[in-house]
């Protein structure tokens, strides 16, 4: 693999070689082994047009547990502010010879474009609300630790679907691993054509307690709703759409909740949720950080040595 822009990216065979080595690097952590010389004279580049906490710390910190040189370049800090324009950033990058540039922009389809400029190898870490593919392999994954398969199992996303990058890249890899998915949250916030990714709309609170073995919250994205006001309040919203100890309640016994970050506590969930024991919220952190070596590691021709490193 050169590139990782989609999930569509991924075979099945390639998201089990993943999962298990994941689940190694995962072992190899908690046992306290934080350095491996897998990249070492390897370099990643993390290339953030906008905010991220998660995705680029895991990034950053996955490069450097692997021993590769990891550079971070912020747009705000950059000579973007100045007028260049993303190829051009990006051609200046590549005369540095990096080996990985991890890109999120607010573009849809910016990966696609810079990868034609450019020899380094490509990871989406966003692309506009078009697809979010490590953020889907590590929610896959995730949810494997704890059922072992997802062959039939019924996950419903919930919140800003039409927004958002990570409902388009777990609905496609989740079905791809034999889930049936679907959607719930406000009119104006869903996808017009569901069918479309494949998903199903629900239409209530009830439909989804009843259906669901899983549940994927999404935090509501102001910055791409164009300042259109689409529903009356946060509280409003709350009250309706979040997920409270009233709802945990009419959840099955074993529906777990899952979060992409960062979520906003007493909107899309409260206290309740989040120190639930349904919460697989902070296993995704640090399901993400294992996930990210391996993909790293995959895109520098180095997972062999990698297995060899990590048992």
């Amino acid at each position: 693999m050169k590139h990782l822009i989609s999930i569509e990216d991924v075979s099945k065979e390639q998201f089990q070689e993943v999962y298990k080595l994941s689940q190694q690097v995962k072992k190899a952590l908690k046992e306290d082994r934080k350095k491996f010389s897998v990249l070492r004279g390897k370099c990643v580049v993390n290339l953030f047009f906008e905010p991220s906490t998660r995705t680029r710390s895991s990034f950053e910190k996955a490069g450097k547990f692997l021993s590769a040189d990891v550079i971070n370049i912020s747009a705000s800090v950059s000579s973007v502010k100045k007028g260049e324009s993303l190829i051009d950033t990006l051609k200046n990058l590549d005369m540095m010879h990096p080996d990985v540039i991890v890109l999120r922009h607010p573009c849809e389809g910016a990966p696609y474009t810079v990868k034609n400029h450019i020899n380094a190898s490509v990871v989406n870490a966003g692309d506009g609300r078009r697809e979010h593919p490590t953020q889907a392999l590590l929610d896959a994954i995730t949810l494997l630790e704890r059922f072992g398969t997802l062959e039939g199992k019924k996950i419903t996303i919930m919140g800003d679907i039409v927004n958002s990058r990570v409902a388009r890249s777990d609905a496609l890899l989740f079905r791809k691993l034999g889930a049936e998915v679907f959607i719930y949250g406000p009119s104006p916030m869903m996808p017009r054509f569901p069918q479309a990714l494949g998903v199903k709309k629900l239409n209530s609170f009830e439909e989804v307690a009843e259906l669901s073995d899983v549940i994927i919250l999404l935090r509501i994205q102001l910055e791409r709703q164009n300042a259109k006001k689409v529903f009356p309040s946060l509280r409003e919203y709350a009250e309706l759409f979040g997920v409270n100890r009233k709802r945990l309640g009419m959840l099955k016994p074993e529906t777990v909740i899952l979060h992409p970050g960062p979520f906003n506590r007493g909107v899309e969930l409260n206290n309740d949720v989040v120190t639930s024991e349904r919460s697989l919220i902070f296993n995704q952190v640090e399901t993400g950080l294992a996930v990210r070596m391996v993909v790293l590691s995959l895109l520098c021709g180095r997972l062999e040595k990698l297995k060899e490193e990590i048992h």
